[in-house]
This record gives structure tokens, sequence and C-alpha cells, in this order.
């Protein structure tokens, strides 16, 4: 899909927040000025997003997924700094994802010009392949030497490749400061790309902030600073020049946030894993086959809050009958068609005024999230249609698992509290 990312420069020029609180932008421009339209291009990325959110770990326990997310292209992105002095950066923001990476200078073959300089940063260190970060990142090995107590070499840098989207790159692993907003966090590990192989039309132009649950990721690498927890609130795609906000640590989060237990799959760690209980249409709970929400690590099946997936995808079962009672509901005289990913699209001038039921998820906790009006169902600006916004999970991928995406948390604050195991939404607008 061809998108125009949004100039850097207009975003690197812009003010730094107050520490803690960082505005997310969009990343790329609205395909279309249609919403619908816009929605239905920019979820034609979204099956690359729920392989890798969906691919199960190898059977020792370790997680065999990749280090880099199959997000294509990233839907939002936070003004970081790297280096001293900081060098400013876009990255893309995702919660699936542990390990941050930048494309660094020199790289001929990265999708930007506006490249970190690890030359110009006094802080700047290569860790070698004996780090213990090295295996984290699933890094190179260091070369066995027949008599290491001989050897006075330095040892090689650990270096790593990853595939992304449709290309893969290599990356050194190196340490800097890292800022976001006032705050910095010293010797941040991260990966230092200085090659990419394959198109970089879906890769982050200037690198990835991981905000998964594992070792390398930024609550963990941060310590105490923010005690473990983090929030969002994602503006919408019908307001591209608007921003929403990073809120990094328990200051200002809000008072009215119900929570939900955050499960834990061993084998892909850095999911943020809840269990939904229901679904309910307008106030008709949907019926679907026992057990379809169960959470299971072996199989990976239960349900996945994203950042990077763009619409809410539900396995077969659950879908069908959701979209059935949806439709059952708003009873459009003319039927449905299908659009895109969409297969409940309906002429909206058949509908009375407010005929669309509201979708609410339930989850263990008592959590209720009703979703808003422009969150369930997406229109037309060019014609008299609408399309309920949520799709089947495809079947070329694993389809025991729910993902509840971006476009149904916008406007709404997502609370990712890790020291406490637990997620947390409240109503907000984020625009």
């Amino acid at each position: 899909m061809a998108a125009t990312t949004f100039p850097l420069l207009l975003l690197l020029a812009a003010i730094v927040v107050a520490a803690a609180d960082l505005s997310v932008y969009h990343n790329v421009h609205p395909p279309s000025p249609s919403p619908l339209e816009s929605i239905i291009a920019l979820a034609r990325d979204d099956d690359a997003r729920l392989l890798f959110l969906s691919s199960k770990a190898a059977s020792t326990g370790v997680s065999s997924a990749p280090v880099a997310s199959g997000q294509t292209p990233p839907s939002y992105v936070v003004r970081a700094g790297l280096g001293s002095p900081s060098q400013l950066l876009l990255l893309a923001l995702d919660t699936s994802a542990d390990a941050t990476w930048a494309h660094c200078s020199p790289c001929n073959t990265c999708p930007t010009n506006s490249l970190f300089v690890p030359a110009n940063s006094s802080s700047y260190a290569s860790l070698p392949c004996s780090s213990s970060w090295c295996p984290l990142f699933q890094g190179q090995a260091c070369p066995v030497q027949s008599d290491p107590s001989q050897s006075t070499a330095p040892l090689p840098t650990c270096a790593f490749s990853k595939p992304f989207a449709d290309a893969s790159f290599q990356a050194a692993l190196a340490s800097d400061s890292l800022r976001l907003g006032k705050d910095a966090i010293p010797d941040y590990t991260f990966g230092c790309v200085n090659s990419v192989t394959g198109p970089t039309t879906n890769m982050p132009k200037q690198g990835l902030l991981g905000l998964g649950r594992g070792p390398m990721a930024l609550l963990s690498q941060a310590g105490s600073m923010y005690n473990g927890v983090f929030s969002y609130c994602l503006p919408s795609y019908k307001s591209y020049y608007f921003s929403g906000s990073l809120r990094l640590g328990t200051a200002g989060q809000p008072r009215s946030v119900r929570y939900t237990p955050m499960l834990r799959n061993p084998h892909r760690s850095s999911l943020y894993y809840v269990n939904v209980t229901g679904l309910s249409v307008g106030r008709a709970w949907v019926k679907v086959p026992a057990g379809s929400f169960a959470f299971d690590p072996n199989t990976g099946a239960g349900t996945v809050v994203d950042s990077g997936t763009v619409i809410t995808r539900w396995t077969a079962p659950v879908y069908a009958a959701l979209r059935d009672e949806f439709r059952r509901q708003v009873a459009a005289p003319s039927g449905y068609t299908s659009l895109g990913a969409f297969d409940t699209c309906f002429n909206t001038d058949e509908v009375a005024a407010g005929g669309a039921p509201a979708v609410t998820i339930h989850m263990d906790g008592g959590v209720e999230l009703t979703l808003p009006m422009e969150n369930t169902l997406i229109h037309s600006s060019a014609t008299p249609l609408a399309c309920l916004a949520m799709a089947e999970a495809p079947q070329n991928v694993n389809s025991v698992v729910n993902v509840v995406a971006n476009l149904q948390q916008q406007n709404i604050r997502v609370v990712f509290d890790v020291a406490n195991s637990r997620v947390g939404f409240a109503k907000e607008s984020c625009n």
C-alpha cells in the first residue's frame, strides 16, 4: 500500500512536551479523504501483523517469534531523543514488541536520510557478543577461540538480523541515552540498524520503540522510573492532524479507569493478553460456542490488546455470531455488502438515525468496554454507506487469537500496568 509519510521536519521542530507525557502522531497520511476507504486501505496490511501476533513459540518455552514485529506500516509514532547530545527521532509505538531499534548512519539502504549518527553521541557504546543482552536480541554468538586465555583481540560487536514486513534488517547491538520528554534513561540497549534488505515502504522511517512486557522493553529498561506503568490515548483516523498521548508512569493516569487482569503467555511473553468473557450488541449478549474466548498458552488462544493491528479481528465462530446479531438489530432493508475486510456494509439512508447498536467487550474484573460509535461503525464520506468496523481473523494465520486493534482503542485511554499485571480502560477524547 502506498502511503505518504508525515513530513519529519514538521514534527521534529515541534516543542518537546512535558516529562512522561508525549504526543502521539499518525504516521501516514490517510489514503483517502473518506474514513471508510482509508481504513480499508490501511487494514490490507493487517495480515502480516496478525501472522506475527499468532506465531507460536518453540517447544523449549523460549520464544521463537521475531524481535521485530510485522507491523506494516506503523500506525502511530512518538518523538524521542537518542544520544548525547540528543538526536530527535520519530519512533513507531509497538506494544507487541520488546526491542527498540533505530536506523543508524552509515546506512545506504535505510528508508530515510534522517539517521541516528552514533559518531555524534558521546554516550554511545557498542555491545560485544559476550554481553548478556546479546542472546535476548537473538544475536550471533561469539566465535569459538581455541585458547581464550591467550587472546588479546577485542570481542566482536553483537550483531543480529531480523525480518520486518517485506524486508529484513541487520543491526549492531548498542546502548545510549534515550530521552522521552524530559526524562533520560541512560545506557538504553537498542539495535542500531546498518543495513536493510528488501522493500522499505512499510518499515518505520526512523525506528521503533518496544513497549512489550519483556526484559528488552521500555518499562523493564526504565527500572523504577515509571513504576511499570504506561498508557496511551490514540487519536482517531478521522482527525489526522491531531495528536494523542503516551503517558509514562503512574502520575496522571485517570482515576476512572477500570482494570482487567493481564494474562501471561510464557511462549509469547511480550504480548498483552486479557480475558474476554463475552460480547454484547446493544442489550443482547452474543451467543458464542463455549470456550470461544478461553486463554490457552499452548495454542496461543485468547485475546491480545495490540497497538499495531488496524481493525479488531475475532475468531471465526465469535465473529459470525457478533455479525449476525449486529445485522439482526440493524435490519437494513437492502441487506449487506462486502467491502475490503468488512462484510457488513449497508445503506445508511435506509436505517433510522441511531439505528446502529453499540458493541461492548466484556472482560474479567467487571470491565465493560462499550466502544464509541465511531469505533464500531465506519462511514463513507462519498456515499450513504457504513460498515461494521470489525472482521474475522484471516484463515492463513493462527485462527485462535482475537485481537483488539487500534481502531477500536481510539479515544480510549488504555493503561498497561505491568507491575500489577492489569490492563485498564477509560473514556477520553484523545484528539
